[in-house]
């Protein structure tokens, strides 16, 4: 009983996987040119200029930003710095 069980599962299984074929003609051999085709496509001459990366010139312009924003920043603490400086004269001449 059980090896008519077995064999009755095995065919089940054969014709599933029998049924999911699909109905080309497997005897035509591929042809070269559907192969090729993309090769021959890539391999063709490039007439075209090169062109500039626009990514370089924003790492470019984003270096320059920060050095410009570190300028300004150095300005600032030495603005801030002179003032300081002129409050603490005026406060010692009150004083005095």
């Amino acid at each position: 009983m059980k090896k008519l069980a077995f064999v009755a599962l095995a065919s089940a299984g054969a014709m599933a996987l029998s049924a999911c074929g699909s109905a080309d003609d497997a005897s035509v051999d591929a042809e070269a040119d559907t192969v090729e085709m993309p090769a021959d496509a890539a391999l063709t001459a490039v007439d075209d200029e090169p062109v500039d990366d626009e990514n370089a010139a924003v790492e470019d312009q984003q270096a320059e930003a920060e050095e410009a924003e570190a300028a300004v920043a150095a300005a600032a603490a030495d603005a801030a710095a002179d003032v300081a400086a002129q409050a603490a004269a005026a406060a010692q001449e009150a004083g005095e």
